[in-house]
């Protein structure tokens, strides 16, 4: 846009803090190719602006997470870090994602909603750790967990690496920085000194270990008894209580999160619950707002799509419901979208293919038709971290081809189908990547994998279109209920709606 409505010749300031070195790059060379140019400028203008109205970056404390749940010292972290940057030749990394750098040092903080990081930056080279974290953050505990790491103030980052710089120049050595490091962090090393690349901390996290996986599956289970509860509560609500005539969007979100809280080790949210009905939920990202909600109605589907972060784990999981009389479109539309769930989570493939080739699986049925949805299958959850994770993914963006799946990754298969104006369908699990046996082995030794769901909540029969179903799906769902059923019903009063609402919804078709 810029290059096409500029006269050649326009100089562009930017900010640096806030555009990735790569994206500094390209545009600048389409700036350069007609005679301009992309300036850094050292103070944003619109902080000059807004002034002391701009609120003041977060300062609450971070914290340590026990290993217990982390299931690695940060030490041993960094010790792995440092065997890739010795692989790579370079002499040392720059983090700047800050779910990475939580995760090498296993603390985790407040400052993004939904998501436990904080503001840090960190160099870690061959033989010193440097964390630049400001003072407010660093209590008593973090102190003693950081024991041997050199820890700085947040802004002083820039002024280091410049003087680094020289002695890398000197040396010819070369710092790693992550793809998503911004352009003002490689200004100020210097761009010859610097290595853009994926950062090993990427591929490292997406790797659970043995107490990681423990963790999801566990948390999941408690989820399941939340969401169970809050199924419960909301169908007495709606068919015997007259909530339908009272309750909304909002509300019932509301509750499931005072539910989801009250399970051990809950922190929070692992993001803004989409509580979505009618045609609220053709809107893939819907979320409710006091004040222009719609009232729940049992005329109509409902979506909700939610997670909830724990101490051992994050989930992510979306169901679609209808507490009335679905009509037969809906019900063809769910089961489609229920067809591609199914088929995805019973595929079996090569340890190492990708996402991008696994992704028609979710869509196929629905292609049969006609239909589609605009939105990617699956994304990675991270470990109490953020609930959106990399490097891998299912859908049809280019960079998921180039990741392919290995044992203890985490997915999510959430097809789904949006009718604008009407209805939307989505089905959500979380998943983890798993080991399977084959009969045979093509791969040479390299091994098959499958998907294992951990999310523990039913899938409503009633919305499915039986004609459409096959036996081998029939076998599947009722294995999955029978899962759920064993899992979650022991977290359950027995005299709760929770249990009993769980106890029919996981019954065999």
């Amino acid at each position: 846009y810029v290059t096409d409505h500029l006269p050649a010749g326009t100089r562009v300031g930017i900010d640096p803090t806030l555009i990735t070195a790569e994206q500094g790059a390209k545009l600048r060379e389409a700036l350069q190719a007609k005679s301009g140019d992309l300036v850094a400028i050292s103070e944003n203008l619109v902080d000059i602006v807004w002034g002391s109205a701009r609120p003041v970056r977060p300062e609450d404390p971070a914290f340590v997470l026990d290993v217990k749940y982390a299931g690695e010292t940060h030490t041993a972290k960094i010790a792995r870090v440092r065997e890739q940057l010795e692989r790579d030749n370079v002499r040392g990394l720059v983090v700047t994602a800050l779910d990475e750098l939580a995760w090498l040092f296993n603390l985790r903080g407040s400052d993004i909603d939904f998501n436990p990081v904080f503001f840090a930056y960190a160099v870690v080279t061959n033989d010193t750790v440097t964390l630049y974290m400001n003072e407010a953050k660093l209590t008593d505990a973090v102190r003693k967990h950081l024991d041997g790491i050199l820890v700085q103030p947040y802004e002083s980052i820039f002024g280091e690496l410049s003087a680094m710089s020289v002695g890398l120049a000197e040396s010819e050595g070369r710092l790693l920085v992550g793809k998503t490091a911004s352009w003002a962090l490689v200004e100020a090393l210097g761009e010859s000194n610097v290595k853009v690349d994926s950062s090993p901390i990427v591929l490292l996290k997406a790797l659970k270990n043995a107490t990681e996986l423990a963790g999801m599956r566990k948390c999941h289970e408690r989820d399941g008894a939340a969401m169970a509860n809050y199924f419960g509560w909301l169908e007495n609500e709606l068919l015997h209580n007259g909530g339908n005539l009272k309750l909304s969007e909002c509300d019932v979100a509301d509750k499931l999160e005072t539910l989801r809280r009250e399970q051990d080790l809950c922190v929070g949210l692992s993001f803004s619950t989409i509580s979505s009905v009618g045609a609220n939920g053709a809107i893939i990202h819907y979320s409710p707002q006091r004040g222009s909600e719609s009232l729940l109605d049992t005329s109509k589907m409902y979506l909700c799509d939610s997670g909830g972060q724990y101490l051992d784990g994050t989930t992510d999981v979306t169901r679609t419901y209808h507490f009335g009389e679905p009509t037969r479109w809906e019900r063809e539309c769910f089961t489609r979208v229920l067809k591609g769930h199914i088929a995805l989570d019973m595929a079996v493939f090569p340890n190492g293919t990708s996402g991008f080739v696994l992704d028609p699986l979710a869509r196929l049925p629905l292609w049969e038709i006609g239909l589609d949805f605009r939105h990617g299958t699956g994304h990675g959850v991270g470990s109490f971290l953020n609930v959106h994770e990399g490097p891998q993914g299912v859908g049809v963006r280019k960079h998921y081809a180039d990741v392919g799946f290995r044992p203890g990754m985490t997915i999510t298969n959430e097809p789904g189908y949006y009718q604008d104006g009407d209805f939307g369908i989505r089905i959500e699990n979380t998943c983890v990547v798993v080991k399977t046996d084959t009969k045979f082995d093509y791969t040479n030794g390299n091994g098959y994998l499958t998907f294992e769901p951990v999310t523990m909540v039913p899938i409503q029969k009633k919305l499915i279109l039986n004609e459409l179903f096959t036996d081998r799906e029939r076998q599947w769902l009722n294995a999955y209920h029978q899962t759920v059923w064993d899992r979650v019903s022991g977290r359950l009063d027995k005299s709760g709606l929770g249990y009993e609402w769980l106890k029919r919804e996981t019954a065999p078709m």
